[in-house]
């Protein structure tokens, strides 16, 4: 009877590894987690939103894309608050989430089993999981549960590899060690809640593309991410291209404005209110005269004002 209750815990364990959640989500569950998508997917199933609009993203203010989402229901999609290694650079990218929890010897021995039963890298320690799976045009976002000290998630040799793999960067609500060593990456940035010199422990890796949680915002693996020294804005993939457009019009609808204002031929409270048909007319007028390149195509464009009714 001893024999057989002592193996039962370890027969049980045996059985549960078996059966072992997996690390990442597999395809087709990336796929239902983000069902709103149409377009084009990346090989690990998250959407893959085109580097036309990803670079077009770049151009678009926070508070533009902040409006749009929160018109559209999406009100849990800012952080701000946060230390820039180059403070005056943007970001745009795909996203690839990570969540680290506190360190639980046993559920760690779990991932590490996982990890290994599905072909991971046992050399280093799980948190160089995330940055194996990066492609170009992938930003890698880590909940980090705020942790600084003991909960820097990367140092300059695991940030020369996110940005070979990337050529972006990184957002973690935690922390990192060797910033000297970070700023020199050309073209490498991050946006960290702090930094301290210690190196990670007492915490671990519980999932790769998973929903997790940064600051006030939820992120899902293949969401876009604008990131400028203003905040972060997590943008569902099925809602880029519309939030694009409707930033750039109404980046062209403010530029109008401001200088009819300053021409005085409009009051204030003629632009700030729902336009007159000789407004919208002016406006429609001053956009095929633009002294420049247009954001947008001109078909995008008059798509967009036609189904705007302005």
């Amino acid at each position: 009877m001893f024999k057989k209750t002592k193996l039962l815990p370890a027969f049980l364990l045996l059985s549960f590894l078996s059966n072992a959640q997996p690390i990442s989500p597999t395809v087709e569950q990336i796929k239902a987690l983000t069902s709103n998508w149409k377009g084009e997917r990346s090989a690990d199933g998250r959407p893959k939103v085109s580097d036309t609009i990803l670079g077009r993203l770049k151009n678009i203010s926070i508070e533009e894309a902040w409006g749009v989402l929160r018109n559209k229901g999406y009100q849990n999609q800012f952080e701000g608050d946060w230390i820039l290694i180059h403070p005056d650079s943007a970001m745009t990218g795909r996203v690839v989430t990570a969540q680290y929890m506190p360190l639980r010897p046993d559920l760690q021995d779990l991932i590490k089993e996982t990890g290994k039963k599905e072909g991971r890298s046992q050399a280093g320690g799980t948190n160089s999981w995330p940055i194996d799976v990066l492609t170009n045009g992938d930003v890698y976002v880590a909940d980090g549960y705020g942790k600084i000290a003991d909960g820097t998630l990367i140092g300059d040799n695991l940030g020369n590899s996110i940005y070979a793999k990337s050529k972006r960067g990184t957002i973690f609500y935690g922390s990192v060690r060797d910033v000297e060593g970070l700023s020199e990456i050309a073209g490498y940035n991050a946006w960290i809640k702090g930094s301290d010199p210690s190196y990670i422990q007492q915490m671990m890796l519980t999932g790769i593309n998973v929903p997790i949680r940064i600051g006030r915002a939820i992120v899902l693996p293949g969401d876009v991410v604008l990131a400028k020294k203003y905040g972060t804005i997590f943008i569902p993939s099925h809602l880029v291209e519309d939030l694009v457009i409707t930033s750039e019009v109404t980046a062209l609808r403010d530029e109008f404005g401001h200088q009819r204002l300053k021409e005085g031929k409009y009051t204030p409270g003629e632009i700030d209110t729902k336009w007159t048909d000789a407004i919208s007319k002016d406006f429609l007028k001053w956009v095929n005269a633009y002294p420049g390149r247009l954001p947008m195509s001109k078909k995008e464009l008059d798509d967009y004002l036609k189904e705007r009714n302005y």
